[in-house]
């Protein structure tokens, strides 16, 4: 796989919307499941399945990030079967059309995608699943390689601080955020990895943070960036002569 794995997103959306109802927790925010792949590689393809004339309130946000929006119109004889199928069919030639792609997120609770997620492992690629708790088979949670629970995801969401305004912010305070967003981004990906190196640091933060600068935040570089984050002790650096590169860990408190 590669150093930066590449993401193709499938997204079941009336099961996510249906899931999300019966939570009680407002509308699906399909932004909490871009952001964690984000952390985890570069979203090449994002496509999203449904009967689009029942959830027009969804559509504008989804086309916000990019996705592109498959409509399956419902009627009797298809049913919701309909999008399934044309998921499928589309994940399955992505696979052997596109080799670079590592990774398929399927976006969805439905134990139907079982079979495609089992298809796609036969196939080499990584398979993260997504789905609400209440809605999802445990069918489909084990032919994944890695489930995502949504509710996890709005959690983690409601515990971290809210971000400070923009507008005559000082050279204090963007040294303060560029430091949190490399925590943040750190923590993330010591979930998934023994090892956090210094450029997979570099390259998720520049995924989940586009516009991020680290000579913007008062660093000539971004080792130097990484520097001042441990000297907050925030952070442990332990440098690789081999690679060049640090390794990087939270400090526990």
């Amino acid at each position: 796989m590669a150093e930066e794995p590449l993401i193709a997103v499938f997204i079941d959306y009336e099961n996510l919307a249906i899931g999300v109802r019966r939570m009680r927790k407002g509308k699906f925010q399909i932004d909490l499941v871009l952001r964690r792949l984000l952390e985890k590689g570069r979203i090449v393809y994002k496509r999203a399945y449904c009967d689009w004339s029942n959830y027009r309130d969804a559509v504008r946000e989804f086309h916000g990030f990019g996705i592109e929006l498959i409509d399956i119109p419902q009627s009797k004889a298809s049913g919701k079967n309909s999008a399934d199928i044309h998921m499928v069919v589309d994940a399955v030639d992505l696979c052997y059309q596109k080799n670079h792609i590592d990774v398929f997120a399927l976006i969805s609770g439905d134990s139907d995608f079982s079979p495609l997620a089992s298809k796609l492992k036969e196939n080499d690629k990584r398979v993260i699943g997504c789905g609400v708790k209440v809605s999802t088979s445990d069918l489909l949670i084990g032919s994944c390689d890695e489930f995502l629970y949504y509710d996890d995801l709005m959690l983690e969401k409601a515990a971290k601080p809210k971000p400070s305004p923009k507008k005559g912010e000082t050279a204090g305070q963007r040294r303060r955020d560029a430091a949190d967003q490399i925590v943040e981004v750190v923590r993330s990906l010591e979930r998934d990895y023994d090892t956090v190196w210094g450029s997979m640091v570099k390259q998720a933060v520049r995924r989940l943070y586009p516009g991020f600068n680290e000579v913007y935040s008062g660093h000539s570089s971004f080792a130097d960036l990484l520097e001042g984050v441990e000297k907050e002790g925030r952070i442990d650096l332990e440098f690789d002569e081999r690679r060049g590169n640090y390794v990087v860990r939270t400090r526990r408190r």
